[in-house]
């Protein structure tokens, strides 16, 4: 190296801070200044109300789409906390909003990554041109509003409340989004999505732009995964059995619960798909990998306790038993783990070898309870490997 200077030194750090640092450099937070990052933006706003849910602390979220261009998410809890006002129990919305530093979300299996980033309400609050943080708790209603990440005044007592609940309200900022205008399909996949991870989770979308009348719809289903799976094997056709095989499970080993739905149907395709702390792996990961061995190992045992042809063919593995195959593979960990920025790929090697007993001793229990039915499903696979 030259011993030239380069004329680079202290003097030229800039050292950016809170909602500086995030108006500056918005796609490090967000993703993107498109709709993805726009989508982003809303589902942090979104998975501080579903974790209130997860924390066991409201029942219900509503989205809404307003027609100037706004975005309402509301919740049914006991109303987030206003130190400012003289609130002194709760979490301190004032420093979610405006802290990275303040505790925005629940740890461990209790949280739920609606979006990729999760960086909380910090973030939208910076991004947005206006936010307003509506409160109902105590008897009265209470606002706090912001521009642009700044509080325009304190919070403001500003009538009666029946209920609970907690509002925010914010509009993105154009001069950041290069649309502002969200999808409604996009949003309701992943409500759907999430409503599916999160049993018993009432989450609702409406849309006041159309000029006609408004577009709702609202999730909500008790059986978690075993809806998720039937609602995915209806999209491909007739099932092979009618009744989903699912189950829960918690196992210290791994630090977290699983929960599992499969379904064998007709179309001969397969659709497995893996989520972690209701965030979806797309490229698997080893949840999946020890469904995949959960799988093969009962399959294989039950095709050899039977005598089968193929019973001992090195080719009957886990990655030839898929075939007709509808799953979906729900971890909630307290220590999630992942390869890459994307969280695609969920890496914790303990999770491969819960996951692969359970799933193998669950299937082989219905095996031996549905005979019939296993060994319509065996003969299927097997018949397929020989045919290969």
């Amino acid at each position: 190296m030259s011993g030239r200077s380069t004329g680079y030194d202290a003097a030229q750090i800039e050292v950016l801070e809170g909602r500086e640092a995030v108006r500056k450099r918005p796609g490090m937070y967000v993703g993107s200044t498109g709709e993805r990052g726009l989508h982003q933006l809303v589902f942090d706003v979104v998975g501080r109300a579903v974790n209130q849910f997860l924390a066991g602390r409201c029942g219900s979220v509503d989205v809404t789409l307003m027609s100037d261009g706004g975005v309402r998410v509301a919740d049914d809890g006991p109303g987030g906390a206003f130190t400012a006002a003289g609130d002194t129990d709760g979490p301190d919305l004032e420093a979610l909003l405006t802290s990275f530093q303040a505790e925005a979300e629940p740890s461990g299996r209790r949280f739920a990554a609606v979006g990729l980033f999760g960086m909380g309400l910090v973030v939208a609050n910076a991004l947005s041109s206006r936010l307003t943080a509506e409160v109902r708790r105590e008897g009265t209603r209470r606002v706090h509003e912001y521009a642009r990440g700044v509080a325009v005044a304190p919070p403001t007592a500003v009538g009666p409340a029946t209920g609970s609940g907690t509002a925010i309200v914010f509009w993105p900022d154009t001069e950041i989004f290069e649309t502002t205008r969200c999808s409604f399909a996009v949003l309701a996949e992943r409500f759907r999505q999430v409503a599916f991870l999160n049993p018993g989770l009432r989450i609702s979308l409406t849309d006041e732009r159309p000029a006609g009348a408004a577009r709702a719809v609202l999730f909500q289903f008790p059986d978690g995964v075993r809806d998720f799976v039937a609602a995915l094997a209806a999209e491909t056709g007739a099932a092979l059995h009618p009744d989903v095989i699912g189950f829960e499970r918690e196992d210290p080993r791994m630090a977290g619960t699983m929960e599992v739905a499969l379904l064998w149907n007709g179309s001969g395709e397969e659709r497995i798909r893996g989520f972690a702390n209701s965030l979806a792996t797309p490229q698997g990961g080893t949840h999946v990998d020890g469904f995949r061995d959960g799988v093969a190992a009962a399959v294989t045992a039950y095709a050899r306790e039977r005598g089968l042809p193929a019973a001992t063919d090195p080719d009957l593995c886990a990655d030839r038993i898929g075939e007709g195959l509808t799953a979906v593979v729900s971890v909630k960990l307290d220590h999630p783990e992942f390869l890459g920025a994307t969280h695609g790929l969920l890496s914790n090697p303990d999770v491969r070898v819960c996951v692969g007993e359970a799933v193998r001793e669950h299937l082989s229990n219905w095996f031996e309870e549905q005979p019939e039915r296993a060994a319509e499903v065996v003969d299927r696979i097997v018949r397929g490997v020989r045919q290969d």
